[in-house]
């Protein structure tokens, strides 16, 4: 399994970025696919989430809701996040990541970043004021 993040980048608040994940070594059925992100001195947080299940769902964290939007091809085996209307305290570095294991989320949360067992190298996004 390996994935590959890109798309970060510096971006004023009020703007937008796409970041995307290419995955390699597996297909999508099966799989939780996540975002998550660190700020520098804070711990990993979950953005957002697709599993790739018979009951397939999306998962956004409340921070996120209404402004990030994630979605899959599995025709390219990418997923991607819309983030609009950034802020400065979406500035960190976001990671892809996946896990055949788990479902996005247990009890209406996110998943710990140590349930996945595969990650990305992370994409810088800043946003600044």
């Amino acid at each position: 399994v390996q994935l590959v993040e890109s798309g970060g980048g510096l971006v004023q608040a009020g703007g937008s970025l796409r970041l995307s994940c290419a995955a390699s070594g597996f297909t999508f059925a099966g799989y939780a696919i996540a975002w998550f992100r660190q700020a520098p001195g804070k711990e990993r947080e979950g953005v957002s989430c697709i599993y790739h299940g018979v009951d397939k769902y999306t998962y956004y964290a409340h921070t996120v809701k209404g402004r990030f939007t994630m979605s899959s091809d599995w025709t390219k085996n990418t997923v991607y996040l819309q983030m609009n209307v950034l802020k400065p305290e979406d500035t960190a570095v976001y990671y892809c990541a996946a896990d055949d294991g788990v479902y996005c989320t247990v009890n209406g949360e996110l998943h710990s970043h140590s349930e996945f067992g595969s990650w990305g190298q992370g994409t810088q996004v800043t946003v600044s004021s």
